[in-house]
């Protein structure tokens, strides 16, 4: 740090208290800031103004995302998919418009009477005019294909399965804040309510409209609850580590701001088709901002005050600041928009809009800290800290790190036995990653999706109790008209397979189109069960015995596809993202050596991770299972984000390092970064588990492998791992930059480090 500028006699500590002469003691508060009453008071006005108009505009966005979401598996296919080629297919069957069903299982467990019978009759013919909202004209049968026909009853007598298709390109409309989607399924629950309840029936709604019903209350309200809980967690977490009451509430401003930036962009880009916005990615892109941004804030807050304690002007310590916080603040934004960017390379529509709604949110985040919040910390000058105000002390934040505190004793640890440590470190991490290999990704029913009871997966339960349990989910064939019966024959061999006919959808009679015939065939399991898929693909490998030209669709078909695409993800997305983030760390500090460290850390410590999740899903928690999509989603957040910190460290122990030797300046950047980087990997994870307060599997399981991801990286990889690497190879981590040879001769280092290590 330059002393070039004598300290201010009145510098240091003052503490201004309202009552008589307040504004004049502010006002000699501020020249001594380099910043007069008036021009603080013009500039607080002008960037209210401009960032609060971004805000007010922004934030209402961020508001009406779930307007422009897509949530069905089917749109995020590519066109190349069989079930997608098949789903294309089937549409020149049908006369009619395409359809959602809605599945209506109607249930009395001593068997259904006359009476029943007549009130399921009279719900029928109820259905197509109910109101789709309370007080509207607009009727439920207005949205549906054709009125549901009949009630197919189960063998046993005790139930009967009502099919109720709904248009399909008409659900996505809405009427007030809901899509017709979720309020045609809440009125066929209210017709039910009032026709079959009172009778002592039970029912329930399922099908694919149903669970897309269910999945519009589970993520109702995604952005408010998500937000209220992150920034909650966030502003605890930032009163314990400042202390400050002014100064949490300038850092979720400046996190807010960054998600309404993002927001402005996401929102008129999602609407014109440009990316793919839905439930999940909604979800995370809030998460993503307020932890990226709040990470970045709390690097520039310490830096900030760090020079507060050498330059009186408030300025010209903010200057020196974001200077010195721009190569790894800039640098990590970097790294992660361009990992999430490879989130392109997908062929599912869902993980490809990930890239790039991530990425704008991370773009957001970096441009509010870079702009909104330095310009705020000035504004407050040093009262944004009260009342833990730095004083002009010229107290260097390396001698207290060093001399006392757990990051100088880490330190001290790390100098005097480094290969111990990360040997031992290693060690440990690799066991844990020896269980990754019992993570199962092989994917869940969408009954397993939801963690808590809804009315589509005990409708599910139900219908498999009384139907085969693949009833209202057909797996839908398209054959050559020649080899018709003999891929009918051969469907029918299968096992997994009970009914098979040829006919057509929507009732229309057996057609031929294009010299092409469709074939239905029930499953006996559930069309969302694991069990389900395996006999899909049994069914296409019987099928192309009899005929390549045999395509195989339908709604299990589709999970088929979406499993194997989200393999093919793994395989390809990953290499493309360690690469990025080699090159980036490679340009930033100008070595070869320290990159491979580095990302060889961080791929290890994602191991560990799953394999540690492995263990609390597996034998803990006992989910079922796991979404293809998770170890990539895992891999993309933990790495790309966990890399976060070792740039923060590493950046600043090649800046001691041009002051000093190589290994005491990893010492120093270790003991000076630890506080505030361990501060970002708890509110980075704790607002990751935000997520855990929505009842679905993936966004749990996500929750939890980044929560437990960026802790094992803040506290172990950046702590002990990394620096103790780095310290036992030395200079040569610079290789081959001019560096490592400069490093290597001896300079001038803090006395607490004397005797530190070798």
């Amino acid at each position: 740090m330059s002393d070039s500028n004598p300290p201010h006699p009145r510098a240091g500590h003052r503490r201004a208290k309202l009552g008589t002469g307040a504004w004049l003691r502010l006002g000699r508060a501020s020249r001594a800031d380099g910043f007069s009453l008036g021009r603080r008071l013009v500039f607080g006005v002008l960037a209210l103004v401009l960032f609060g108009g971004i805000g007010g505009v922004g934030g209402a966005l961020v508001g009406r995302l779930s307007e422009v979401q897509q949530n069905d598996n089917a749109n995020f296919l590519p066109k190349s998919a069989e079930s997608t080629t098949v789903n294309e297919m089937a549409k020149k069957f049908s006369t009619g418009p395409d359809g959602l069903p809605y599945l209506v299982v109607v249930e009395r467990d001593s068997g259904l009477t006359e009476a029943d019978r007549a009130a399921i009759t009279a719900f029928l013919a109820a259905l197509p005019n109910r109101p789709i909202v309370d007080g509207s004209s607009e009727t439920l049968g207005s949205y549906l294909i054709a009125a549901p026909a009949a009630a197919l009853p189960s063998q046993d007598g005790k139930a009967v399965l009502i099919p109720v298709t709904a248009k399909a390109e008409r659900l996505t409309d809405t009427i007030g804040k809901e899509t017709v989607l979720f309020l045609a399924a809440e009125a066929i629950k209210a017709e039910a309510k009032t026709t079959l309840a009172p009778l002592g029936l039970t029912s329930y709604l399922t099908g694919a409209g149903g669970f897309l019903a269910d999945f519009i209350t589970a993520f109702g309200g995604i952005d408010g609850i998500l937000l209220i809980v992150a920034l909650g967690v966030v502003f605890v977490i930032l009163l314990i580590v400042y202390r400050s009451v002014i100064l949490p509430f300038t850092v979720l401003a400046s996190a807010a701001l960054g998600l309404s930036l993002a927001a402005l962009v996401v929102y008129p880009l999602a609407k014109n088709g440009t990316i793919e916005l839905n439930g999940q990615s909604q979800g995370i892109l809030s998460i993503l901002v307020v932890g990226a941004a709040t990470d970045y804030a709390l690097l520039l807050v310490a830096r900030y005050r760090e020079e507060l304690h050498d330059e009186e002007n408030a300025w010209v310590a903010m200057r020196r600041a974001w200077r010195a916080v721009l190569p790894p603040v800039g640098a990590s934004a970097v790294t992660v928009i361009l990992g999430l960017l490879c989130l392109t390379l997908s062929s599912l529509g869902s993980t490809r809009g990930l890239g790039p709604v991530g990425a704008i949110g991370i773009a957001g985040a970096l441009v509010a800290t870079l702009t909104f919040l330095p310009l705020a910390l000035v504004f407050w000058g040093r009262r944004v800290f009260w009342p833990r105000t730095p004083r002009l002390d010229h107290v260097h934040t390396i001698d207290s790190a060093l001399d006392r505190g757990i990051w100088g004793r880490v330190a001290r640890l790390v100098g005097a036995h480094p290969r111990r440590v990360w040997v031992v470190t290693a060690v440990v991490m690799v066991a844990l990653a020896g269980f990754a290999t019992t993570f199962r990704a092989s994917g869940v029913s969408t009954s397993d999706l939801f963690l808590t009871k809804v009315d589509s997966v005990t409708g599910q339960e139900v219908l498999a109790r009384h139907f085969p349990a693949g009833s209202g989910s057909p797996v839908v064939i398209v054959a050559p008209e020649a080899k018709a019966q003999a891929v009918a024959d051969a469907a029918a061999a299968t096992q997994g397979i009970k009914d098979v006919t040829v006919g057509t959808v929507h009732g229309v009679p057996p057609t031929v189109v294009d010299g092409r015939v469709l074939i239905q065939a029930t499953l006996v399991e559930a069309a969302d069960s694991a069990g389900a898929q395996d006999v899909v693909v049994a069914l296409r490998s019987s099928l192309d015995a009899v005929t390549p030209e045999a395509l195989v669709g339908g709604a299990t078909a589709t999970d088929v596809d979406v499993r194997d695409a989200s393999n093919r993800d793994l395989r390809t997305i990953i290499p493309a993202i360690l690469l990025v983030i080699f090159i980036v760390l490679a340009l930033l500090l100008r070595s070869l050596v320290a990159p491979v460290v580095l990302v060889l850390a961080n791929v290890i410590s994602f191991a560990a991770t799953v394999g540690t999740a492995a263990l609390i899903f597996n034998h803990v928690l006992g989910f079922p299972g796991s979404d293809p999509a998770t170890p990539l989603y895992a891999f993309v957040f933990l790495v790309a984000l966990g890399i976060d910190y070792s740039i923060f460290l590493m950046t600043r122990v090649r800046e001691e390092t041009l002051q000093r030797r190589t290994r005491p300046g990893i010492l120093v950047g270790l003991a000076v970064t630890g506080g505030v980087i361990t501060s970002a990997g708890v509110v980075l994870a704790s607002t990751f588990s935000a997520l855990a307060v929505l009842p679905i599997l993936f966004l749990v399981q996500i929750a939890f492998l980044v929560a437990f991801g960026v802790l094992l990286d803040t506290l172990v990889v950046r702590s002990l791992l990394v620096p103790a690497l780095a310290y036992d190879i030395g200079a040569r981590t610079w290789w081959p930059s001019a560096l490592w040879r400069e490093s290597a001769e001896p300079r001038e280092e803090p006395a607490a480090l004397v005797g530190a290590g070798p």
